[in-house]
């Protein structure tokens, strides 16, 4: 049974930092496809960041040279590094994961999540 636990999420001024952690369990990590998503009061969720099973990554734009996936396989624990961070970055935080996925970034693609994890990013 797949269990993904999202941790490292509270409330940061702007320009600040914080990083996400995901402990997964239940399966081969190394072989699933693991991403970042977010979803704000009123909003749908969008993808963030992923990194598939050969460890290549994508990002949305909007967080490009702000925010660093990575992952541990060793540990099953899949990471978010998130600086610069500003008060639209405020949202629930989920991470996900799947066995293969074409569309790295897109929330349908991913049947398992964990419960989130929230960020708050105050002006």
């Amino acid at each position: 049974q797949v269990q993904l636990v999202e941790s490292g999420g509270g409330s940061v001024q702007s320009g600040g930092s914080l990083r996400l952690s995901c402990a997964a369990s239940g399966y081969t990590y190394s072989s699933y496809y693991m991403g970042w998503f977010r979803q704000a009061p009123g909003k749908e969720r969008e993808g963030v960041a992923a990194i598939d099973s050969d460890g290549s990554t994508s990002y949305a734009d909007s967080v490009k040279g702000r925010f660093t996936i990575s992952q541990d396989n060793a540990k099953n624990t899949l990471y978010l590094q998130m600086n610069s961070l500003k008060p639209e970055d405020t949202a629930m935080y989920y991470c996900a994961a799947e066995g293969q996925v074409s569309l790295l970034l897109l929330p349908s693609n991913y049947n398992y999540w964990g419960q989130g994890t929230q960020v708050t990013v105050s002006s």
